[in-house]
């Protein structure tokens, strides 16, 4: 392609809108434009990474066996109210009527619209197992839509589905999507965890995520390097570090201590010179059966998915709230004595306490679980730097990170209300076990820009980049280095190599910098005097080496590193 001919509009600012690397860059090197808030054009070079990625997908899944269909983003509302989440899910969901006034929505993902398919068509067991996939755009009403193409509205999904006769089918299906999925991330050239995840909305006996550390990211995975255990903070486990040495005498017996307008465990902490590891931090939440209380140690944070895994939706109670429900002003409340449900968190069963004393103005010392309070035990707490591996024992880390594929194990949750149904040996009726596998092309994309950039602009692994090279030649005016770049844009274009040629009649400065801004991986720079030699210049966009070349070898170089495609 010639530079001159293709839509490539760079800018030189970087866009106030952008927040994420991956969304300044891609505004910038000309990838893509923002239509509205969480709706993005891919423009041509974009466009020719979403393609190699896409291709890359499509291998490994033909290689585990998938086959590829395409379903409609337009779906019926019966299909989803027959699994319930038509009802369960909320705003995310875009509805609407046709001119039938038949409820519609726009699919956010396809597990009821494939398992309908499966329920016409899979009769026998002679049928199973498949394993069918699409590339098709979503769509989820994010109310924060933000951080470029990583949260957006309207998005590109590769997502795929088995379906088995039985739980071992199942495994089987969901060890070749795990690997698969490895496969196609380490060629995409990114950096990348398998965690264990929440099935969240999705259901299922269990699931997985990919995630790739970034800055960018909005989940948290916590991670052991000692035994290899990761998981999304959404349920990590973990042990929280030993109490330092108390400094003062532990009372055995409860005594109240005056902490007049000391509320959170950090004021009470200081005023005490108690270490918050030895406080008991009580939040009062609303449940569906009413009130109740969340026990943490005070030095830790409460995960909210994690409880309402347990308890259901909830809120936090307001202050006015926590006051008429305990009569006491917040800040002074505790367990001890509390006739509230409790659900306290593992770390709280041994040791001994400070807590508020359900009095105004005091907190209570010497407060032991099980003496002073019974609860239900749970893991509650955000797993965080330096807490202990619950397998291991070694301390753990916390990184942000994109998440970038997920596969579940939904088992019969679909099959079964949509009656997804096949005859066995013996001629019983049994629901298909399913599972479901989805990646994010454009968030591999950004991903990876995000993993792969420097001051000047993008790296592209050379996988996925839109062009495996640029040839920049540097006067145009002149015949000889014209003619030496037509030559390499033709020669590497007879051996399957993608290559961009920026023929336009500009700077070489001007040049220099888009090429960086746009981070095709190889460089060739064409000027008069090395060409008078029977050189060139190869630079890698990686490295930022030079090298200077005699033409053959650049081309032998170049060849050698892509292979014949």
């Amino acid at each position: 392609m010639r530079f001159s001919k293709m839509f490539i509009p760079t800018l030189r600012e970087s866009p106030s809108e952008a927040e994420a690397v991956s969304h300044m860059f891609m505004l910038r090197a000309g990838y893509a434009r923002q239509l509205a808030a969480g709706l993005y054009i891919y423009l041509p070079l974009a466009w020719r990474v979403i393609r190699r990625i896409n291709k890359i997908i499509r291998e490994e899944m033909e290689a585990i066996g998938a086959q590829e269909i395409s379903m409609p983003a337009l779906h019926p509302a019966e299909i989803w109210q027959k699994t319930g989440r038509w009802f369960d899910i909320g705003e995310e969901m875009f509805r609407l009527k046709d001119r039938n006034s038949r409820d519609m929505c726009l699919g956010m993902t396809h597990e009821e619209i494939v398992t309908w398919l499966a329920s016409m068509e899979i009769r026998s067991y002679r049928d199973l197992p498949q394993v069918w996939y699409q590339i098709q755009s979503k769509f989820r009403d994010e109310a924060r839509p933000k951080s470029g193409i990583l949260r957006t509205r309207e998005f590109l999904m590769k997502d795929s589905y088995s379906f088995d006769k039985d739980e071992t089918g199942l495994e089987e299906n969901y060890q070749k999507h795990a690997e698969a999925y490895q496969r196609i991330f380490s060629r995409c050239g990114l950096i990348f965890y398998q965690v264990d995840s929440d099935p969240g909305m999705m259901g299922g006996a269990g699931a997985h995520e990919f995630m790739s550390p970034s800055p960018a990211g909005e989940d948290d995975i916590a991670l052991c390097d000692n035994c290899g255990y990761a998981a999304n903070t959404e349920l990590a486990k973990s042990v929280s570090n030993p109490q330092p040495s108390f400094a003062g005498k532990q009372p055995e017996d409860l005594e109240d201590v005056p902490t007049p307008e000391k509320r959170t465990v950090a004021e009470v902490s200081e005023f005490l010179g108690i270490s918050p590891s030895f406080f008991i931090k009580s939040l009062i939440m609303i449940g569906k059966e009413g009130p109740f209380f969340a026990l943490l140690r005070g030095d830790q944070e409460l995960h909210e998915k994690k409880l309402q895994r347990i308890i259901g939706e909830f809120r936090p109670a307001q202050r006015d709230e926590v006051k008429n429900i305990t009569g006491v002003e917040a800040g002074f409340i505790g367990p001890a004595g509390s006739r509230l449900k409790k659900i306290a968190d593992i770390s709280l069963k041994d040791g001994v306490y400070v807590s508020g004393a359900n009095k105004n103005g005091f907190h209570t010392k010497g407060i032991k679980a099980g003496v002073h309070f019974q609860a239900e035990w749970h893991d509650i707490h955000t797993a965080k730097n330096s807490d202990r591996c619950f397998k291991c024992g070694s301390a753990i880390r916390v990184e942000k990170a994109i998440e970038i594929g997920n596969i579940f194990k939904l088992g019969i949750k679909y099959s079964k209300p949509l009656k997804a149904v096949y005859l066995d040996e013996n001629g019983k009726e049994n629901p298909v076990v399913m599972g479901s596998y989805g990646i994010g092309p454009a968030r591999i994309a950004a991903a990876a820009v995000e993993q792969n950039n420097d001051a000047d602009g993008i790296i592209w692994p050379q996988s996925i980049a839109p062009f495996d090279a640029e040839i920049i030649p540097l006067n145009i005016e002149n015949k000889e280095v014209l003619r030496a770049a037509e030559l390499f844009y033709n020669d590497l274009k007879s051996e399957n190599l993608e290559v961009l040629i920026d023929d336009r009649d500009v700077r070489p400065g001007v040049k220099f910098k888009d090429a960086d801004l746009l981070g095709i991986p190889w460089q060739i720079i064409i000027g008069e005097r090395n060409l008078k030699d029977g050189f060139v210049e190869l630079k890698s966009r990686k490295t930022k080496k030079s090298e200077r070349l005699e033409i053959p070898e650049t081309m032998r170089r170049l060849k050698e590193v892509y292979g014949r495609r």
